[in-house]
Formats: structure tokens, C-alpha cells, sequence
């Protein structure tokens, strides 16, 4: 079993980051359909099922089983890592789900990979699309559900943990607890920051000028990071992990990347894709719950650059830039008309400012 030690975030630190990021490996799946015939037969205790395979722009192979008029949605993780973070998420569902925030239900999980050569959850099958396909269209209710979310975001920030970041998922498998893999937040901020950085100093993205300018705000903001006690953060938090109608959040999906974590965290990250006119009721659904935290806008520009910087590592490493339009994360705010790469440099180029104090959270 593997835990996730020495990762920042999944997508770019795990040993295979970028070999089958965004990538549908077909002949992969028609092997894996013998063992979920297995795996359905075990779970519905019948052979009464039909199998089809399901489209995902992550990491998992996604099927959908359909038995007795009902559908199920199956996430298989059968990639050489080995990672065991499923059984995380199943846990962290399972507390979002008791304080009344729409997450989906997991009705089984298994990272052991004994009895098959995967890990997998099976859960409900959700009748809504994500929003993101409203926003794209035009058709969102965005200040709508900007709100709802802010009040959810407020909300699952009542779960707090030992440790910081990414989760022990050998601590949960034996004590059926969630802990975080880090003594200090700082060092989970910290984490793997030096190798981003450089990356996209090495393959032209940021100038080594810029990365100095970066790493130095960053170290001169550092206090701001010592908390006493991490909150749940999402961590990937975005229209498309968001499903519902135009103007209705029904379900939060995609808890694979949670961490301990500061609660700024995800208002930062709807900041890497929104401006402030969409981001404002946010923080308005926010504060209806919860007063924001001390030293907030310091806290939220070292977040959203921290975040800006590890998908600038995804986006260049994983070739996003080259994407058609109806990739996922194409046009999916009016400020993308210059397309991803500017869009993206732009980003960092204003939580950099924002950090330094050269720019306030309503100017974005």
C-alpha cells in the first residue's frame, strides 16, 4: 500500500505524473471488464448487469453498472502507484455527508487490491451534469451558486484534524481516522515548492527572475502559515467537481485531493479560475456561515500563488495548453479569451502582486 508522503498535489507529484493524465486508455479498459463482471456479480449478488464504460478527464477508469433499474458508478484506480487515497476519500464523504453538504454515496471501497487488481469504489450514479457545462454555455446562475458553495465551503470547515496536509491513509485504514501526514502546515505548504518552481523555470514557463521574486514574497509571508489546527479543504474545488442544475448545487464530487488545511485554501482556489465580480458572493455564502479567518486577504494571496503554481506545473507538464476547446478547463471563464497559457500567467502574475501588496483582492 502506498501513502501519499512527500506530495504536494497528486496530479503532479506521484511517480507517473503526466503519463495518463486526461488520458482515456481504451485497450486498459476492455481488459478491466472481466474483473468487474466479478466485481458486480459479488456486489449485486446477481449476473443480472450490463457494463459501459464512462468518461472521466482524471486519473481513474470510470464504469457505469446498470442492475435492476438502477445505475452505479464505479472508479477504478489500477495504475502502478498503488494509491490507497480512495479510502480517504470514502471517509472524508462520509463526515461532509453527516453535516447535511450533497456529496455523493458511497456504497463500497476496497484499496487492498486482494481480492482484484485495483482498488475501486462503487457509488451513486448523479443525474445532474456539472455546473461547468451551464457556465460555458452561458446559462449558469453563477452569483447563485457562488453562494451556495461559499456556505458549503464555510460549513465542512467545521471538520478539523491532527496534522496538516495530505492524509495518512494507513492511519484511516487501521483507525478509521483521519490525520494529516504533517506536524506543521508550513511544512506542507513547502512541500515540493523548490521542484515546482523550477520545473516551469526549466521548461520556459516562468523566468528564473520571476521564480527568485516568487520564492522570496513567499518566504517574507511565511508567519501566515503556522496554524494551530488544519481545517477540511477540498483542494480541487471547481465548477466541473460541481454538479447540480443552472441555479442549484445537488452534489460536491472529487474529494481525492483533500487535505488539513488552512480555510482560505479553497476560497483561493475558485480565485485561480474567477474574478471578483464571480468570486464576491462567494465570500458573501461564506461569511452568511462564518466570519472569514484573521489576516485573511494575506492568507488568500499566498494560497491562490501556492495554487496557481502547482497547476501551472499540471498544465505545462500534461501539455493542457495544446488541448481542443472542448477540453474541461478551455473557455471556462470570460478571461480565457486569450487562451490558457496567458490566462495562466496571469493568474500568477496577480497573486504574485496581491502577495506583495501591490494589488487588493477586488481588483482580480
Amino acid at each position: 500500500m502506498a501513502n501519499r508522503q512527500n506530495i504536494y498535489y497528486w496530479k503532479c507529484d506521484r511517480p507517473n505524473a503526466f503519463v495518463t493524465l486526461g488520458k482515456e486508455d481504451e485497450q486498459a479498459a476492455k481488459e478491466l471488464i472481466p474483473y468487474i463482471e466479478a466485481l458486480c456479480i459479488d456486489f449485486f449478488g446477481n449476473s443480472q448487469f450490463e457494463i459501459t464504460k464512462a468518461f472521466g478527464q482524471g486519473n481513474h477508469q470510470n464504469f457505469i453498472a446498470y442492475n435492476s433499474g438502477e445505475k452505479y458508478f464505479i472508479r477504478i484506480e489500477n495504475s502502478n502507484d498503488n494509491d490507497e487515497y480512495m479510502v480517504v476519500e470514502s471517509e472524508i464523504i462520509s463526515q461532509v455527508n453527516g453535516l447535511s453538504i450533497p456529496v455523493p454515496h458511497i456504497f463500497k471501497v476496497d484499496c487492498s487490491r486482494k481480492q482484484y487488481p485495483f482498488a475501486y469504489q462503487i457509488m451513486e450514479t448523479l443525474k445532474d451534469p456539472d455546473v461547468n457545462s451551464y457556465y460555458k454555455q452561458g446559462e449558469l446562475e453563477t452569483s447563485s451558486i457562488m453562494f451556495q458553495l461559499g456556505r458549503y465551503i464555510a460549513m465542512w470547515q467545521n471538520i478539523s484534524f491532527d496534522g496538516f496536509g495530505l492524509f495518512d491513509s494507513n492511519y484511516v485504514l487501521s483507525d478509521m481516522k483521519l490525520r494529516g501526514l504533517y506536524p506543521r502546515y508550513r511544512d506542507y505548504y513547502f512541500q515540493n515548492l523548490d521542484t515546482h518552481l523550477n520545473f516551469l523555470k526549466n521548461h520556459g514557463f516562468l523566468s528564473s527572475r520571476f521564480v527568485d521574486e516568487i520564492f522570496q514574497a513567499i518566504i517574507n509571508n511565511s508567519a501566515y502559515l503556522d496554524l494551530e489546527r488544519g481545517c477540511l479543504v477540498h483542494k480541487d474545488i471547481a465548477f466541473w467537481n460541481i454538479i447540480g442544475t443552472p441555479t442549484n448545487i445537488s452534489a460536491i464530487i472529487d474529494w481525492d485531493d483533500a487535505i488539513a488545511g488552512d480555510p482560505t485554501d479553497d476560497i483561493s482556489l475558485m480565485a485561480c479560475f474567477h474574478s471578483w465580480e464571480e468570486l464576491k458572493p462567494l465570500i458573501m455564502g461564506y461569511e452568511d456561515f462564518r466570519e472569514l479567518p484573521a489576516h485573511f486577504e494575506k492568507r488568500f494571496w499566498l494560497h491562490f500563488l501556492r495554487n496557481m503554481i502547482f497547476k501551472s506545473v499540471i498544465r505545462v507538464g500534461a501539455g493542457y495548453f495544446n488541448k481542443s476547446k472542448d477540453f474541461f478547463l478551455i473557455g471556462t471563464s470570460n478571461s480565457m479569451s486569450k487562451g490558457l497559457a496567458d490566462f495562466t500567467m496571469q493568474k500568477i502574475n496577480d497573486a504574485y502582486q496581491g502577495l506583495v501588496g501591490n494589488k487588493q483582492i477586488n481588483d482580480l
